[in-house]
């Protein structure tokens, strides 16, 4: 991997200098955007002078990372004004929920997309996770204790898919290793991953599933859920987390749709095994990686906008 040169400094003088702090993650957030964000916090809230607070919009979180240390410190609404921001694994600034106009801004992140809206940007897109750019840089400033090497193994296990994405290489692993040295406990963690699902996750998973349906000789495969499937089921969206990674597990699938009908819109996952889907992606303004991205559709149906995005597909040859 190329040589990767970190603004240690100007993150270091950022920060020293900041009475205040609030770390932010995306809306609706994954793993490794709370796992990025408490790791953080869990550095930072070390210096008792400081005030870090550690902020998600959304009220809904993953309640299956709630064994992270920190995640009952996570507010919902920002209380420093004019702190310095530190924004984890988020593409763009709207995804962060909040006015953040003139605010200074550290931003972390490991997607393509990002609109480099900070002050500092740490975006390493060939990373496999926004944790991984968070230790990167913050090991050569501070001692990586246990809570924090938790919360970002956490994020990393989680957005390599257990190690099985196409971004795991010898610097994930040699991370991973790192991490675990620090006090991190893979079982524990692998645990709290597979051994710990809600009964909804699990009812919102059957409707999801049988909505199956297979385009372009079964190489698409598309699943859905409506709003009465969420009801029904009483499923959050952290439930719906992963459901697409079912449909691309299909032998003869390349690019996998989940689409859920939510009060602000059709909000889109794509995973693809080999095919590019940045293209996708950007025609109708969301963001990602290669081989997995989402957007939310406000204009259009939950049918309408799952034909549009099969039309578009089509249109870019991509299957």
């Amino acid at each position: 991997m190329t040589t990767i040169l970190f603004p240690y400094e100007e993150v270091k003088t950022k920060i020293q200098s900041a009475e205040c702090i609030t770390i932010l993650s995306h809306l609706n957030p994954d793993a490794d955007a709370i796992g990025t964000a408490l790791g953080i916090y869990n550095l930072l809230k070390k210096d008792k002078i400081k005030r870090v607070e550690v902020v998600n919009g959304s009220k809904a979180l993953p309640l299956h990372l709630d064994f992270l240390p920190g995640f009952d410190k996570i507010k919902h609404q920002i209380e420093y004004e004019n702190s310095l921001i530190i924004s984890c694994d988020c593409g763009s600034i709207d995804r962060l929920g909040f006015d953040l106009d003139g605010r200074d801004i550290i931003n972390i992140d490991h997607h393509r997309s990002n609109t480099q809206y900070g002050s500092i940007n740490v975006v390493i897109a060939d990373y496999a996770s926004s944790s991984q750019v968070a230790f990167e840089l913050l090991k050569k400033l501070y001692i990586v204790d246990a809570d924090t090497a938790t919360c970002f193994y956490t994020a990393l296990l989680s957005d390599t898919r257990y190690f099985t994405t196409t971004s795991v290489n010898k610097e994930v692993f040699d991370v991973a290793y790192a991490l675990v040295e620090a006090g991190a406990k893979p079982d524990v963690i692998a645990y709290n991953f597979t051994q710990r699902r809600s009964l909804s996750s699990l009812r919102i998973l059957e409707k999801a599933l049988s909505s199956l349906t297979l385009h372009e000789e079964a190489k698409v495969a598309v699943l859905r859920v409506t709003k009465e499937d969420i009801e029904a089921t009483g499923a959050a969206v952290p439930d719906m987390e992963g459901i697409v990674d079912y449909a691309r597990s299909l032998v003869t699938v390349k690019i996998a749709l989940f689409a859920m009908e939510l009060d602000d819109g059709i909000r889109i996952s794509l995973r693809s095994k080999n095919v590019d889907l940045s293209q996708v992606a950007s025609a109708f303004g969301g963001g990602g990686h290669k081989v997995a991205a989402g957007f939310i559709m406000k204009e259009s149906g939950l049918q309408e906008s799952i034909d549009r995005i099969l039309e578009k597909i089509k249109e870019l040859g991509l299957v």
